[in-house]
């Protein structure tokens, strides 16, 4: 992608030297897979949103310690909130993402951030459905920054009650942009723990603000916070 295409990096990518910038919608990632047309769009996740709402999942009462916790990026992309999430000493950081190109690139980034060092925890890419994804033993907390629509987030949902309805280990979920947050909802034993905006930084305001600005079809836009939500699995009523 180009900048004329619509391009702009974010200063994470310079300081960092990766590359996970760019807004890339829905449409232009196709695979071949059936979920392609649920797919929403690729767009990091700003930094500062991401270590806000991990703070505030940090103030949840959870049942074991973070490095118990195996982090999985859900709809991973490029990989940002994957090494953001490794700068925290989890049990293990695991991204999925069902484009092969996005996927490439995500395991080119986690490559250049372990070897300069900045990986706190064990990473790894995988390329597939989240539908097929299978869960580590222990405690999971799963990232979303809207990756689908309701189809697949209905079946993902069922899908994770199936599977921790009968296994140990506590399943929380972050979710920024909660586009299908009515999903959730109906969705019986998960419980929110939160819901609300979680603001962006100075630096992540005016980086977003002209990747929006610079895209040709001018069909996203963005504020200083992303509305955000939590939630915990609690077991089946």
């Amino acid at each position: 992608m180009t900048r004329k295409e619509g391009y702009t990096p974010h200063p994470f990518d310079a300081q960092y030297e990766v590359k996970t910038s760019g807004l890339i919608p829905g449409r232009y990632l196709k695979t071949g897979h059936t979920h392609d047309r649920h797919s929403t769009a690729y767009f990091g996740v700003a930094p500062s949103v991401f270590k806000g709402l991990l703070k505030r999942w940090q103030r949840t009462e959870r049942a074991a310690p973070l490095d118990d916790f195996t982090f999985m990026d859900i709809g991973a992309g490029m990989g940002r909130a994957m090494l953001l999430a490794s700068q925290h000493p989890f049990r293990k950081v695991i991204g999925i993402e069902l484009n092969p190109v996005l996927a490439d690139i995500a395991g080119r980034n986690i490559t250049k951030w372990q070897a300069a060092d900045r990986a706190f925890a064990p990473m790894r890419i995988v390329c597939g459905d989240i539908l097929d994804a299978r869960f580590p033993g222990g405690p999971c907390l799963l990232f979303l920054f809207n990756p689908f629509g309701a189809a697949v987030m209905r079946r993902m949902l069922a899908r994770l009650a199936h599977i921790f309805s009968k296994r140990p280990g506590q399943l929380d979920l972050l979710y920024v942009n909660p586009e299908q947050e009515h999903v959730i909802e109906c969705q019986p034993g998960f419980k929110r723990l939160f819901i609300g905006q979680v603001r962006r930084s100075r630096v992540d305001s005016i980086a977003d603000h002209k990747i929006m600005a610079n895209q040709p079809d001018g069909e996203y836009a963005s504020a200083n916070y992303e509305d955000c939500s939590i939630w915990r699995w609690m077991g089946k009523p």
